[in-house]
């Protein structure tokens, strides 16, 4: 079922959305070469906690992060760990804050210095099909004219979507319906109506979609060993123009 929010509900993920994009912002500063995704974690941990909430993913179905930090070929679900980031590396953080019972919930992946072009383009491209699909997050419109956005940018820049994985409904709980694919399916999905709030979230594959289940039963993995890139935003329907709730009116991108 799909939750309709009220006023206060919104209040509360607008909250607990600047906070995600707050965390973000502050592990992105942090990313470079010789860190590890373990100390990542750790400061989105702190940093999530000083704002008076909790980590949305850490204990979430047994997940040990706070962080799902996802490196170069793992597009995600990745464990934080102790192995040091590298030059040319990119790693996807995934993150979410709740605030008195309200989840946010977003992603961005960080280029580890300086990255090789085909990287370059895959980080940009992924960013971009999201803000293709949010031409179609409006009133009205149904969830397959955001898959379909999403998809045929991707593909017509050479990579590929992840399949059997997908955005969702943001709210009381983390994953709500709708379920929002990367891809076109048989169902045009719902149509969207103000004060439904649904995560948009590209996973791109700069090869060919074939991706496996690591041991831990979390990572995905590409088959074919090729970078990953995710981007994400928590995103309130509207009766005007769409609000990302985790990316708030002002504030800048996090890179």
């Amino acid at each position: 079922m799909v939750v309709i929010k009220s006023k206060s509900e919104i209040e509360k993920m607008r909250i607990a959305g600047r906070y995600t994009y707050e965390t973000l912002k502050k592990v992105g500063e942090a990313v470079r070469p010789g860190v590890t995704t373990a100390q990542l974690d750790k400061i989105a941990e702190h940093f999530i906690h000083s704002k008076g909430c909790t980590g949305s993913f850490k204990g979430y179905g047994g997940f040990p992060g706070t962080v799902c930090a996802s490196v170069n070929d793992t597009i995600i679900h990745g464990f934080p760990d102790d192995v040091p980031l590298k030059e040319g590396d990119v790693v996807s953080i995934d993150v979410g804050a709740c605030y008195r019972g309200y989840h946010g919930d977003a992603c961005r992946t960080f280029k580890v210095g300086k990255v090789d072009a085909k990287t370059e383009k895959l980080v940009r491209v992924t960013r971009e099909s999201f803000f293709e699909a949010l031409k179609f997050a409006r009133d009205g419109y149904r969830i397959s004219d955001i898959s379909r956005a999403v998809q045929n940018y991707v593909e017509s820049n050479g990579f590929s979507v992840l399949r059997n994985y997908c955005g969702h409904g943001v709210g009381a709980e983390l994953h709500e319906d709708p379920e929002v694919p990367n891809y076109v399916t048989r169902s045009r999905g719902i149509r969207l109506r103000p004060g439904m709030v649904i995560a948009i979230e590209p996973m791109v594959c700069a090869g060919r979609k074939d991706v496996y289940v690591d041991d831990n039963e979390w990572a995905v993995i590409t088959k074919d060993g090729e970078n990953t890139a995710h981007y994400e935003n928590t995103v309130l329907i509207t009766a005007g123009d769409p609000v990302l709730l985790t990316l708030p009116e002002g504030c800048e991108e996090v890179e």
